[in-house]
């Protein structure tokens, strides 16, 4: 596949102040750690990695976290990925390939980092990851294996071994986005921003993913009416909510 230089506008994801203002509710969660080996493991780990601009926590996902634990009974340990979530580099005024791609790479490789180290220190917990926009690519770069062409060097993915932990992934406006994939929700049918390389797919995953994505959306659908990307948690949490649930018991 030909590449070709893609600018990439600092509102990817953008969830500012004022577009966050659209979900009741939201907070922005506090970005955290695993818990030192041999604490207390809960029945559930979520991961969850917020879009570019947000500030560091869980950002306009801290609602759906919220809804996903008034649903069910399971005791659910929720940690914000640190990773920088931009898409320009300190000081510029213009969003540039380069610093996205440094950006989620440098997510992708927390998310592994998490997803490792929990999975061995609690080999019985289901583990759940959450992403928006920059944060649904940097969970499904951490699985699946990350970079390739504009985005840089490509990266290995967490192994088997830890993957099997991963009970169910919801990926909301994903940049790399491929359209005619089991786990895709939504109207879109134009692939994202960032298509996944042949090696990097996401589908051996498939009965535990699902990827929200709709028509325009500037992202994950690469179209031009970007407030379709704001959009997801109002129209999609209910159902992100059961498939999660359904996952990891009531």
């Amino acid at each position: 596949m030909r590449h070709r230089r893609v600018a990439v506008t600092v509102a990817c994801t953008v969830l500012t102040a004022a577009s966050v203002a659209m979900y009741s509710g939201t907070a922005s969660g506090s970005p955290g750690t695993a818990p030192e080996r041999g604490a207390g493991c809960s029945a559930v780990y979520m991961i969850v990695a917020r879009g570019t601009t947000e500030p560091p926590g869980e950002g306009a996902t801290a609602s759906l976290v919220r809804r996903i634990k008034r649903a069910t009974r399971q005791p659910i340990e929720d940690v914000a990925v640190d990773y920088p979530a931009v898409a320009q580099a300190p000081g510029d005024t213009h969003s540039s390939v380069g610093a996205y791609a440094a950006s989620s790479s440098r997510g992708a490789a927390a998310v592994r980092n998490m997803l490792t180290a929990e999975a061995g220190r609690c080999p019985h917990q289901k583990i759940v990851m959450l992403g928006y926009s920059q944060g649904a690519q940097v969970i499904g770069d951490a699985v699946a294996g990350g970079g390739g062409g504009v985005l840089g060097p490509q990266t290995a993915p967490v192994p088997a071994a830890v993957t099997e932990h991963v009970v169910a992934m919801i990926q909301m406006g994903d940049p790399r986005h491929m359209v005619g994939q089991p786990f895709d929700v939504g109207s879109s049918r134009r692939d994202g921003m960032f298509p996944r390389t042949a090696n990097q797919q996401l589908t051996p995953f498939s009965s535990r993913i699902r990827s929200y994505c709709d028509t325009g959306d500037t992202f994950c659908d690469r179209g031009r009416v970007f407030p379709v990307h704001l959009t997801y948690l109002i129209h999609y949490s209910d159902d992100a909510t059961r498939f999660v649930v359904g996952a990891i018991g009531g």
